[in-house]
């Protein structure tokens, strides 16, 4: 039994489901939106939801602070644009929402396998 377990498996081992939020949370950020399953979706958004209040609080921060956050988004990110994206494009923009950054657009099913699609995509302010 499953009682108290936070997140999804998606049926992959721990290494393989950080590379798959990481490479979802980063096209996210680098395209505004994308095509995937609901199930990817749903496990995504929170994370990508942290990094953009992390982007918030490190841009609206001290000098120290934002280097911190900087750091941290790019441990979690692993590529340089995307965070550099986050913090000068991405923090801005959501600076006076209190948060839901994140819209997940339901598509239908898809063709091979039936699995639910849906497009997950940034508010725009």
């Amino acid at each position: 039994m499953r009682h108290r377990r936070s997140g999804r498996q998606l049926n992959r081992n721990s290494g393989q489901r950080k590379a798959l939020f990481r490479n979802l949370t980063k096209e996210l950020f680098t395209h505004e939106v994308i095509h995937t399953t609901e199930a990817k979706a749903k496990a995504v958004r929170p994370q990508a939801e942290k990094l953009i209040t992390l982007a918030k609080h490190g841009v609206a921060g001290s000098p120290e602070y934002q280097i911190h956050t900087r750091r941290l988004a790019q441990a979690r990110l692993n590529d340089p644009q995307a965070v550099k994206k986050l913090f000068d494009t991405l923090a801005p923009r959501y600076a006076t929402r209190p948060g839901g950054y994140i819209r997940i657009v339901k598509l239908g099913q898809r063709k091979g396998d039936g699995a639910e699609m849906v497009q997950i995509e940034l508010v725009e302010e």
